[in-house]
C-alpha cells in the first residue's frame, strides 16, 4: 500500500519504537485532524496495552513542552516546528505529521528522533494522505486495519477531498481498506453540507462561498425546490439531501450549475461541476440521521468539541462511546452553532468587512481564536468571493499575539494559487509563522504587526488574484 521501501522501513522502525516503549506520551493537534490522530493512536495503544496519555495543543505552546516520557509522540505536528529544545539525548521522539517538513530525512537531532512524513516520499501531504491518516498506517502496520474509517474521517476534516471532490493517493487506498470491511460507503453526491441532519431548504441556503439568489435565503430555497419538483417533506419531516432520489438530486444539480455558471467569469464556468459535486462518505456503523453517520458532519461535530477547549469529549465518541459522551458532543456542537451565528451577526450588523484591493479582512476582536477561521469561512458568502477574505483576533489565554486565518473560494485555488505557501512568507516578514493549505489556512503574528502583515500581504497578491 505504501509507496515507497523507505517509507516503509520508517513505518517498520516506528512499529519496533513502540514495541519497546511503555511510558508514552502523545502531543497532538487541536483540530478535527489532529484529535482524530490523537483518539487512532490511543486506540492502537489501548490495544496493546501500553500505557499512555494524549494531550492536546496548538502551534504556539510547542515552544513550551518538556519531554518528560520515555516515548513523546507527535501527531499532525511537529515536522514544521524547530525540535532541538524537546529531542535531548534521554529522549525517544516520533514525529507523525503530513506538514512540509523542515529538516530533511536523515536530520536526526540529539536522542533518537523518527520523523514519519510524507513529503519525504513525494507524496503531497495537502492532499494525498492526513495526520490522522499517517497515525492510522502505523496502527496497520499492527493489523488494526479496524481503525480504517478514522482514516478517512481525518482526511475529511482536514479539507483534503475540497480540490478534487474525492480522497486521492494513500487516502483513497485508506478509504478502499474501510469500504472492503463495510466500514463505509462511498458515493458520488451533491456537495451540499447537513446530508443527514439538515432539511435539505435550509442546507441550500449556505450553499457555496459564492453568492446565488438562494444564498443565505431560506424562502428562495423553498421556491427554487418547488420549481423543481423536489417534495419538502416526506410527511410531516423535512426530507435531507440523504433522502432524495438519484432523479431529484441530478435535477438540483443541473439548476445550480446553471445558476453558478451566470455568477462567475467565464474562465471558472468549466470548474463550476467540481463546486457542486463530489464523493461523500457515510459510516455504515452509525445510525442513518446521525451527525456521525456522514463523515463531513462527523468532522465538524469533533471540531466544534476541539473548538471549545473539550478535546477529549471528541475524543472518546471516535474511540466507541455512544453515551455520556456522544450526548455531551451534541450539545457542545448545537452552542458551538449558536455562537458561529452570534459572531456571524456581529460582523455582518457592524459591517467590519474591509476590502483592500486584493483581499478583504475582519478585526475579530469579539471572536475566540479556536473558531476564527470557521468564521471567515462562513462570512466570505457576505464578501467579494473573488478575494480571500483574512480574520484576525488575539491568541488569548495570556498568551501574546495575534491569530490570523485565512479562508477563500476554491475557484481561487484552481488559478493555481497556493495561500497556505503565501501566509507563511508573509507571516514571516513581520516576525510570525504560518501555513495550511490552498483554501484555508493561518498564521500567529506579533501584537502591533496587523497593520504591516496586511500592507505585504495585499501586495504580494497584486496580479495573482
Amino acid at each position: 500500500m505504501l509507496k515507497s521501501n523507505p517509507m516503509n522501513l520508517s513505518f517498520e522502525k516506528a512499529h519496533d519504537l513502540i514495541k519497546k516503549s511503555e511510558d508514552i506520551k502523545i502531543y497532538t493537534h487541536i483540530d478535527c485532524d489532529g484529535v482524530t490522530a490523537g483518539a487512532v493512536l490511543s486506540s492502537m495503544l489501548d490495544k496493546l496495552g501500553k500505557d499512555h496519555e494524549v494531550e492536546f495543543i496548538s502551534l504556539d505552546q510547542m515552544d513550551d513542552l518538556v519531554t518528560e516520557n520515555e516515548l513523546t509522540i507527535f501527531s499532525d505536528l511537529g515536522s514544521g516546528q524547530e525540535m532541538d529544545k524537546l529531542c535531548t539525548s534521554n529522549s525517544k521522539t516520533l514525529i507523525l505529521d503530513h506538514h512540509p517538513p523542515i529538516r530533511k530525512l536523515d536530520n536526526y537531532l540529539n536522542g533518537q528522533l523518527i520523523e514519519l512524513n510524507p513529503h519525504h516520499h513525494n507524496i503531497d501531504g495537502s492532499y494525498e494522505v492526513s495526520g490522522g491518516g499517517m497515525t492510522y498506517l502505523l496502527a496497520r502496520t499492527f493489523g488494526y486495519t479496524d481503525l480504517s474509517w478514522m482514516g478517512v474521517l481525518s482526511a475529511v476534516g482536514d479539507m483534503q477531498n475540497s480540490f478534487s471532490g474525492k480522497l486521492i493517493g494513500l487516502n483513497s487506498s485508506i478509504l478502499q481498506e474501510s469500504i472492503q470491511q463495510n466500514l463505509i460507503s462511498s458515493q458520488n453526491d451533491l456537495a451540499i453540507y447537513g446530508r443527514q441532519t439538515r432539511p435539505l431548504y435550509i442546507a441550500l441556503s449556505y450553499f457555496g462561498d459564492v453568492n446565488l439568489p438562494i444564498t443565505n435565503n431560506k424562502t428562495e430555497c423553498q421556491m427554487l425546490l418547488n420549481k423543481l419538483d423536489i417534495p419538502m417533506k416526506n410527511g410531516r419531516k423535512y426530507r435531507s439531501l440523504c433522502d432524495l432520489s438519484v432523479e431529484e438530486k441530478g435535477r438540483l444539480f443541473s439548476e445550480l450549475v446553471r445558476m453558478l455558471s451566470l455568477e462567475v467569469p467565464s474562465r471558472y464556468v468549466k470548474y463550476v461541476p467540481k463546486l457542486i459535486s463530489g464523493d461523500s462518505y457515510e459510516f455504515l456503523m452509525e445510525e442513518k440521521y446521525s451527525p456521525l453517520r456522514d463523515a463531513s458532519e462527523f468532522s465538524t461535530a469533533v471540531n466544534a468539541c476541539g473548538r471549545h477547549k473539550h478535546h477529549k469529549v471528541a475524543m472518546n465518541v471516535l474511540k466507541g462511546d455512544r453515551g455520556a459522551s456522544l450526548d455531551e458532543m451534541e450539545h457542545l456542537a448545537l452552542e458551538h452553532r449558536r455562537y458561529l451565528a452570534q459572531k456571524m451577526e456581529w460582523i455582518r450588523g457592524d459591517e467590519r468587512i474591509t476590502p483592500m484591493n486584493n483581499l478583504q479582512y475582519f478585526e475579530g476582536s469579539e471572536i475566540k481564536s479556536e473558531v476564527i477561521g470557521t468564521i471567515a469561512g462562513m462570512i466570505l458568502s457576505y464578501g467579494d468571493w473573488k478575494k480571500p477574505i483574512v480574520g484576525f483576533t488575539p491568541i488569548g489565554e495570556e498568551k501574546e499575539g495575534i491569530k490570523v486565518s485565512l479562508r477563500c473560494s476554491r475557484l481561487l485555488a484552481y488559478d493555481g494559487i497556493h495561500f497556505g505557501n503565501l501566509i507563511r512568507k508573509v507571516a514571516k516578514k513581520v516576525g510570525g509563522n504560518g501555513g495550511g493549505h490552498s483554501v484555508a489556512c493561518g498564521a500567529y503574528i506579533p501584537e502591533g504587526s496587523t497593520a504591516k502583515f496586511l500592507k505585504i500581504f495585499d501586495e504580494s497578491l497584486k496580479g495573482v488574484v
